[in-house]
This record gives structure tokens, sequence and C-alpha cells, in this order.
């Protein structure tokens, strides 16, 4: 009987930790390695979006909390996904052209402030992360770029200090610039203003017309682009 009675408080106990063990992990909150929200402005084409990008392991859930307490983002993984989880997730919303949806009214739908990103891991671990929207963004830079002997081509662009014109009239702080040919791409400090594309690279191009991107990113991680062409011969 004094057996019977010891098992039955051995098995009870051991329920009860099993139970804690579940209630701990899924009370466990681990952070996001990376919870990125950003705007992307093309200032050749006028169009304004908003970028999200994030990281963390095996999640298998994921919303998005804006400053003002809404729900503006969420995704469940089903089947394989709810099972093994995923990884990194990036995302660019509709980039309507400002002639279209004034800038006023896209800057009340996504405005200033912390977005909160929240997940659970495959194993009911809660994830979370801070992703920071600024509406501090800079102003295209303007580029050029000149092709020579020997399929040399050098793309330069003047430095941006400042919003463009119509924007909030926010300091701006440009950390780097980001130079995309076709497969090339390249990011450089702030303080650079010229890039020189391997002569390798612009051989591989057809001749005629070559489209090319010069990106300046703002310590937010907003980030403007201008668009340019040359002329491979």
């Amino acid at each position: 009987m004094e057996r019977r009675r010891a098992l039955r408080l051995l098995v009870a106990a051991g329920v009860v930790l099993i139970g804690t063990g579940r209630e701990c992990r899924a009370a466990e909150q681990v952070p996001f390695g990376i919870a990125k929200i950003y705007f992307e402005y093309n200032a050749t084409a006028n169009d304004l979006g908003v970028h999200v990008f994030l990281d963390g392991e095996d999640w298998r859930k994921l919303k998005i909390v804006s400053p003002k307490d809404l729900a503006i983002f969420s995704v469940e993984g089903k089947a394989a996904y709810n099972r093994l989880g995923m990884t990194e997730l990036f995302f660019e919303g509709a980039e309507p052209s400002l002639a279209d949806l004034p800038l006023e009214e896209l800057l009340a739908l996504f405005p200033e402030g912390d977005y909160e990103f929240k997940g659970k891991t495959v194993d009911g671990t809660k994830l979370r992360g801070t992703g920071t929207l600024s509406h501090a963004i800079p102003d295209g830079p303007s580029v050029s770029a000149v092709v020579g002997p020997g399929d040399s081509l050098v793309i330069t662009w003047t430095p941006v200090t400042g919003p463009p014109v119509g924007f909030p009239a926010k300091p701006i702080n440009v950390v780097g610039y980001q130079v995309i040919v076709g497969a090339f791409q390249v990011t450089v400090p702030a303080t650079t203003t010229t890039v020189t594309v391997s002569p390798e690279f612009v051989a591989s191009l057809a001749a005629g017309a070559q489209p090319f991107e010069v990106l300046a990113i703002e310590a937010s991680a907003n980030q403007t682009l201008t668009e340019g062409t040359f002329v491979k011969p």
C-alpha cells in the first residue's frame, strides 16, 4: 500500500514538472536577430513604399503592430512550415506614385514610432523585436556615369544632406551609398561619391543602354534611389 501511494506521488510530481517546463518555455521570450521597417523612395519615379526585414530562428507565427496598436501584418506557417518554422523574411509594400497617393496620406498610414514584432517559435517560445520607423527620408543623389576605353565605367553622385522637396523637414544623416548595376552591387561609406565598376563585369553586358541605381541610405535605414543609364559600346 505504501509503495503504491509513493508511486502515485512520484507520477504526480513528474506531471507537475513536465507542465511547469512547458509553461516556462511558453513564457520565455527571446529577441529577433533583426527587426527592421523602413521607407524606400524612388526619386526618379516619385514613388514611396515601406519595406520590412526580419531574422529569427524557427519562427512559425509573426505579427507586426503599429505605434497606434494596430496589427498591420500577420503570417503563420502551415503544414511543413508550421512544424519546421522559418528564419528570414523580407517583403516590400506596394510603392504608389505620390502623384496618385499624396505623401501626407501615405505617411499617415505609417506613422513614426516603434513597431512591435511579435512571433512564436515551433516550440512555443515567444519572439519579440522592435523596429523604429522614421519620416527622415533622404533626397535622391544626382548621378552620372562615364564609360571609357577598355570597358571602364565610373559612376559618380552628389552627396545627400537633406530631404526631398516637400518631404518632412527632418535632419538627414546619410551613413552610406549603394550602387547597383545589374548583378553588380556595392555599398560604400557616406564619404565616398564615386565607384569604379570592374571592366570584366562591364564587358559581360550587352551593347546599348544599361540602367543603374545609386541609393542614399539614412541612419534610420530609410533609403532613396536615383536611376540612371549609360551606353555600353
